[in-house]
């Protein structure tokens, strides 16, 4: 299958062609155009080419709330949204804490076949935080899982993370901290400060994430290990990580959609789309995150994808789940908070959303190779963007099996127009073209 995209801008720059053959760019330029033969054209005229995204924070629910969400379904969202890969969280049903689940997940993302789904592994055993999971056994399965997390649940015994902090550096891998200290949040229903006070909801303070992290990144560089910090909230949180980046300590972080565009301000609504851990935070802390987004504090955009069913979530807000879908609105949120009002540029949304997720994830290589440039002879994974489109977000048009986004009738910029992994089109036109594109 060849397909030549014509008049496509790389990162935003200067329109070019792109041939897509075997599953890699073989030409670009005047050469595409005449290597094309008998290619499939793509009019990208107009349109951004960026290398396909990845995710390092999805939630696929898959086994166990296939109510919620399916590898499948998950995964036809992910492409719609532009992203050629996703890592799976291991909180799923039972818990992705040995080698058999991360190589049934593994499988499940191969058999759907939309985008390569790469499995994170648990910290500890059944997300207890009692006793390491089986970490190196995950590490050498099928599925090569380099990424470990707890999330949705803090690993927060000390002894506990530096052990596992000492175990990853035998295979290079990272743990991926939640970073929310337990005590400090027991009951807690939102950001603690004004808002919280005027809507009579439990306080979750802001210190709860930022103790935590700034613990393990002394860890980190106790140890001399890697530590990601998963959706980070606050100035507070943005400031320790630069602290720590400029004394060189390995750690990198992670912000996602909604800590990038919405506030406390909207819990007063009492509507359960705006219930998510850690919690929606002030202005001022969302205009921090975008700064240390902007200026590279701030590593990666994760879209802690996290899909519920309406009963956990059409209901009062203490009772209601915490999460949000994220996967087909991220580029947009990205595009309308950052691109939009002149803080990134394309390229820097390729760095954010491709190539940096893939580098920590350790899949920027082999023959999954994601976040690649868009050069001859790299993997042909790759997301078209119409950064002029306006586009208002329709829940019910979603391809996940939940519907709980808390961007429903919002207009967002910039809208996924193509995606193909390794050549293939996994969506044209905006919709989705093919079944078990493996």
């Amino acid at each position: 299958m060849r397909h030549l995209l014509r008049g496509v801008a790389p990162l935003g720059g200067a329109p070019t062609d792109l041939l897509l053959a075997d599953g890699v760019i073989v030409a670009l330029g005047a050469d595409a155009a005449r290597e094309a033969g008998d290619a499939t054209v793509v009019d990208g005229g107009g349109l951004v080419a960026l290398p396909g995204l990845v995710d390092l924070h999805t939630h696929l629910r898959e086994p166990g709330r296939e109510d919620a969400e399916t590898v499948e379904t998950g995964s036809r969202a992910a492409a719609l949204g532009g992203y050629t890969a996703v890592h799976a969280m291991a909180n799923t049903s039972p818990v992705a804490d040995t080698a058999g689940v991360v190589e049934q997940v593994l499988r499940l993302g191969q058999d759907a076949g939309w985008v390569d789904v790469f499995p994170v592994g648990a910290v500890s055993v059944g997300l207890r935080g009692e006793q390491l999971a089986e970490l190196g056994a995950m590490a050498q399965s099928a599925a090569r899982v380099r990424v470990f997390s707890d999330d949705g649940m803090c690993v927060h015994d000390p002894v506990l993370m530096r052990r596992a902090l000492e175990y990853v550096k035998a295979f290079d891998g990272v743990v991926a901290q939640h970073a929310q200290e337990p005590r400090l949040t027991a009951g807690a229903q939102m950001h603690e400060g004004v808002v919280s006070a005027e809507v009579g909801l439990a306080g979750w303070p802001a210190v709860a994430e930022e103790a935590i992290i700034a613990r393990d990144v002394l860890l980190a560089q106790h140890v001399e290990s890697r530590l990601h910090v998963l959706h980070l909230s606050t100035a507070g949180s943005v400031e320790i990580v630069r602290w720590a980046k400029a004394r060189g300590i390995a750690v990198t972080a992670e912000a996602t959609p909604h800590h990038l565009s919405l506030t406390d301000d909207l819990a007063r609504t009492y509507d359960p789309l705006y219930k998510v851990n850690p919690p929606l935070r002030t202005a001022e802390d969302v205009e921090a995150v975008r700064a240390g987004l902007a200026d590279g504090t701030i590593d990666v955009v994760g879209t802690d994808h996290a899909p519920h069913t309406r009963e956990d979530k059409d209901c009062e807000w203490a009772a209601a789940a915490f999460g949000m879908t994220g996967l087909e609105t991220a580029l947009g949120i990205v595009s309308t908070t950052m691109v939009a009002t002149g803080r990134m540029t394309w390229a820097d949304v390729a760095r954010v959303m491709s190539h940096t997720p893939a580098r920590i994830g350790r899949v920027d290589s082999g023959p999954r190779a994601q976040g690649r440039p868009l050069e001859i002879g790299e993997p042909a994974n790759v997301t078209l963007v119409d950064p002029a489109a306006r586009w208002t977000v329709d829940p019910a048009a979603q391809a996940s099996t939940s519907r709980n986004t808390p961007y429903g009738g919002m207009e967002l910029t910039g809208r996924v127009v193509a995606t193909f992994l390794r050549g293939r089109p996994t969506v044209l036109d905006g919709v989705l073209v093919a079944e078990g594109v493996a």
